[in-house]
């Protein structure tokens, strides 16, 4: 594996200040190194925007399993009108975080039934106040969160719900979806092209 593969994917000088500043969650090269599954399908971005253009990084793809972390990565992003973190986890979910500054944040997960069997989902829940679903409720897949987290940008409660509803998209097809639809897809796949 290519060592220095995560500084190529990782964002501009302005986000790529983590050691970790003692901060627990804090990113470190050994936990980037741990994934030598590169078709793992994880990968975090954050998308942002100035005057009237959008611009999307990739973050290290570490981040994708770490909620304190990406909170981390995302406040440090300067953008006067917030940063958006997209986030893709395996085939099985995604998650969308809107950061302003460094308190008010705003959180979307496609389907709490993930925080099953995935860590980063229990720490999104858990930052929501929402209990871990029981075994019954396991056969629904819902989102939980905040579904108007897009609606300023064009993306409403109604359509957002659709598109983590579709069982035949990937996460990471629906993140595509979304930001064609908010007006940053040619960003987001350069983005993601230059992960490889």
């Amino acid at each position: 594996m290519d060592e220095n593969r995560h500084h190529h994917d990782a964002a501009p000088a302005d986000l790529r200040s983590w050691p970790d500043d003692g901060l627990p969650g804090g990113v470190t090269m050994t936990e980037l190194e741990q994934s030598d599954d590169d078709e793992s399908g994880d990968f975090a971005a954050v998308a942002y925007r100035e005057e009237e253009l959008w611009d999307v990084y990739c973050l290290p793809e570490a981040l994708a399993q770490d909620f304190s972390g990406l909170l981390h990565a995302l406040r440090q992003q300067p953008s006067i009108s917030g940063a958006i973190g997209l986030v893709s986890v395996g085939d099985d979910f995604f998650i969308i975080i809107r950061v302003y500054g460094r308190d008010d944040v705003s959180l979307f997960l496609s389907d709490v039934t993930a925080s099953i069997d995935w860590p980063v989902a229990r720490e999104v829940l858990d930052y929501l106040e929402i209990d871990v679903p029981d075994d019954e409720d396991l056969d629904q897949v819902l989102p939980a969160g905040d579904l108007s987290i897009l609606a300023d940008l064009g993306m409403d409660e109604m359509e957002l719900g659709a598109l983590a509803g579709d069982l035949d998209l990937y996460p990471d097809e629906v993140l595509a979806s979304i930001s064609e639809r908010l007006g940053f897809q040619q960003a987001f796949q350069r983005a993601l092209d230059g992960m490889g």
